[in-house]
């Protein structure tokens, strides 16, 4: 079973930057799209950015202009640059993978933005 590691969180001062990196333990054939979630305390999980296997992006509009979304569909690699952090920015972040066959999830790693 193929597993999604995350990395990248940590603790940050408002203003801050932090990239955030995905990568799959095995190949996923046919991807047809990456995504980061955020989920902050008390909160549902919400989508962040999206990105399809033809490198379209989309983002939500509390973070559009300030985050990045990348993905290398061969290394089944996926990157989320967080620029210009706000405390609200706060959560646990989780990559998705979507291919033909099956989803995949990481377990999430911590975002932390001080104010």
């Amino acid at each position: 079973q193929v597993q999604l590691v995350e990395s990248g969180g940590g603790l940050v001062q408002a203003g801050g930057s932090l990239r955030l990196s995905c990568v799959a333990s095995g190949t996923i054939p046919s991807i047809n799209s990456m995504a980061w979630y955020r989920q902050a305390p008390g909160k549902e999980r919400e989508l962040v950015a999206s990105i399809s296997h033809d490198g379209r992006a989309n983002y939500a509009g509390a973070v559009k202009g300030r985050f990045t979304i990348s993905g290398d569909n061969a290394k089944t690699t996926v990157y989320l640059h967080l620029n210009s952090l706000k405390p609200e920015d706060t959560g646990v972040y989780y990559c998705k993978i979507v291919s033909s066959y099956s989803e995949f999830w990481g377990q999430g790693t911590q975002v932390t933005v001080s104010s």
